[in-house]
């Protein structure tokens, strides 16, 4: 997985690189870095735009109004005509050759191409059940040091506590052990020492990647929610999943035909379905389009939960994250800025700035 220093190292190099570029991304911050020019694919057609990707959204949007009132104006006035022909072709001499008139106008309307009616992108929306506030500390890290083995330690003197308040986002070069301190504060690793202390009605969800592997596949999303939670109804089990944007034939498919991203609002449906208070989210844009990122997003800051956040997105980090926590040198601490603040500090480091 790349890190975020590699793709800042990535972004700076293509920027200079002096060739014909073209990338496919799900990344918003790292196309406006690269990107001068952006092609839009939609119902089997390419439209080009100037400019990097914010151009891009902001040019579409007024495009797009444009061609909106536009066609309505010609459904007014086809509406119109064709309410004049069917009232008066048939009159008089005089309204019988105004309506004939229209006629050829309409007719020549049609010829000369209409305005296609603008199709707007799909919006999901994802929602996490709010759980209420526990007493703080819910997590509290202790004088914790861990490694895999005894002489060769990842974290030393670890003292730090996460709250539902809490949103913070994990950074530092690959090996730092991001995924490690994640999986100490879920249990699954226990401290070599010191301790972690959670608190005891304390519900934790943890998203990686390595959950899609766990998935049957021959099952349908809403078989295997039922499977997961028995006894559950099968109307909240498809409200459930249905929260994270996925309806109809989507819930009742076998999970082998849905596509990563769809599998992945799966996983998401299925964490979010035990309520947690806390959810730790190891790179969970992997599979995910910008607007689904977006979304995500969205319900993550209207939730009332505590987060901590391992992505290599610049922006999901910037709209997220609260606290920007280092992991290095053995030790985790805060940064003192916020996620593009330290994205300057990589290319200082890397001798990248311009």
């Amino acid at each position: 997985m790349t890190d975020l220093e590699a793709c800042v190292w990535l972004e700076e190099t293509l920027k200079k690189i002096d060739r014909i570029l073209v990338v496919i991304s799900h990344s918003q911050d790292f196309l406006n870095g690269v990107c001068t020019n952006i092609i839009h694919m939609q119902s089997k057609k390419l439209k080009y735009y100037t400019g990097n990707y914010d151009q891009y959204v902001q040019t579409r949007a007024e495009l797009e109004e444009n061609q909106m009132k536009q066609y309505k104006w010609e459904q007014e006035q086809i509406a119109s005509m064709k309410e004049y022909i069917a009232r008066f072709g048939h009159g008089s001499a005089k309204l019988a050759r105004q309506a004939q008139s229209k006629e050829k106008t309409l007719a020549k309307m049609e010829r000369g191409g209409l305005t296609e009616k603008v199709v707007r992108d799909k919006v999901l929306v994802f929602r996490f059940v709010d759980v209420g506030k526990l007493p703080p500390p819910v997590l509290q890290f202790v004088e914790v040091a861990f490694g895999y083995t005894p002489d060769n330690l990842i974290y030393k003197n670890l003292d730090f506590g996460v709250d539902l308040d809490s949103r913070i986002a994990l950074v530092g070069p690959n090996g730092a052990g991001k995924s490690t301190l994640l999986k100490l504060m879920t249990g699954d690793l226990s401290p070599t020492d010191g301790m972690v202390r959670r608190h005891n009605h304390l519900r934790i969800a943890q998203f990686h990647q390595h959950l899609a592997e766990k998935l049957d596949l021959e099952l349908s999303a809403l078989q295997y929610m039922i499977k997961e939670y028995p006894g559950n109804e099968e109307e909240r089990m498809r409200a459930a999943i249905g929260k994270f944007g996925l309806s109809g034939k989507a819930q009742v498919m076998p999970m082998k035909n849905l596509s990563d991203g769809q599998r992945s609002r799966v996983i998401f449906a299925w964490l979010a379905f035990r309520q947690p208070h806390l959810l730790l989210l190891d790179e969970p844009t992997n599979h995910l389009d910008i607007e689904t990122i977006d979304s995500l997003a969205e319900a993550l800051n209207e939730w009332d939960g505590g987060l901590v956040l391992v992505s290599h997105d610049f922006r999901l980090i910037n709209q997220v994250a609260e606290e920007i926590w280092v992991c290095e040198n053995l030790t985790v601490s805060r940064w003192e800025g916020d996620i593009m603040d330290f994205k300057e500090h990589l290319k200082n480091k890397a001798g990248l700035s311009e």
